[in-house]
């Protein structure tokens, strides 16, 4: 879809509608994931999976801005068709993305205990919290890539075969948690993995159409690596982005941390309302 020709109003409604269903997928999904740990698992279980998520948002928001800024860079090009100032962009956008998401692993993995204690996490949650964050941790480039990738697709005018992929691993996800959980009686940890499964998923299908699209967007493995003056433009409109979301990211943080002062019962009740 170029969104410089045709109706204005039609682009706009055509490009807005899959982002809006991906949006509502994403927290239908995250809505699945509390309903099986809280009617299988119990309370410590659902405070420890869903009292984690304001960080999990904190440490993926500010490159989710990122990838933002890595869109508008790519669009730009896309729109005056400067095709080699667009391939740079592009592979320039898929390697910082798994650049960062291997750097949030590491350091979510060094720091996760840490936080969670200064988050005031309860004795009976803490331990469920910790496992369960690190394992999560473990598919960040998976979610990296993905938001790097669709922030490619959309940019083109294609919102829909990024949610496409979200529907796929949405589906993939509620299914393993049910196998995981109940079948091999794996309590946080099968959810945990179903979740990194999942997201391996939807990133391996946006990978898969980069791989095998049409010029100018293809991308090619061969050619992957940054180059410092596209990401100086991706870094610029990205940060403020990325900052803007960790503002509310942090509030979040310090409001949980409040919730988390009343125990695992009180983070169950919120996370359930």
């Amino acid at each position: 879809m170029r969104m410089t020709e045709g109706p204005i109003a039609k682009q706009l409604v055509s490009f807005a509608i899959p982002l809006f269903l991906g949006f509502l997928f994403q927290q239908l999904y995250n809505t699945a994931d509390a309903l099986i740990v809280g009617n299988l698992l119990g309370n410590s279980a659902l405070a420890a999976v869903t009292g984690t998520g304001t960080l999990i948002f904190l440490l993926v928001g500010f490159f989710g801005g990122i990838s933002m800024g890595a869109g508008v860079v790519v669009s730009r090009f896309f729109g005056s068709r400067e095709v080699e100032k667009m391939r740079a962009a592009i592979h320039t956008n898929i390697a910082f993305g798994m650049a960062a998401g291997v750097f949030l692993t590491v350091v979510g993995m060094l720091f996760t205990p840490q936080i969670l204690q200064w988050m005031g996490t309860p004795e009976d949650v803490i331990d469920l919290a910790v496992l369960y964050l690190r394992i999560y941790l473990l598919g960040m480039p998976c979610i990296m890539l993905y938001d790097f990738g669709a922030s490619i697709l959309r940019s083109t005018g294609d919102s829909k075969r990024p949610l496409y992929a979200l529907i796929a691993a949405g589906i993939i996800n509620t299914i393993l948690n049910l196998i995981l959980v109940i079948s091999f009686g794996m309590g946080v940890s099968g959810v945990a993995i179903a979740t990194v499964i999942s997201n391996m998923v939807s990133s391996g299908i946006v990978l898969y159409i980069l791989l095998h699209e049409q010029e100018p967007i293809r991308v090619e493995l061969k050619q992957l690596s940054i180059v410092p003056k596209e990401l100086k433009k991706i870094l610029m409109i990205g940060i403020p982005a990325g900052l803007q979301g960790m503002m509310f990211s942090i509030a979040n943080v310090c409001i949980q941390s409040a919730i988390n002062s009343f125990g695992s019962n009180a983070i169950a009740g919120s996370a359930a309302a």
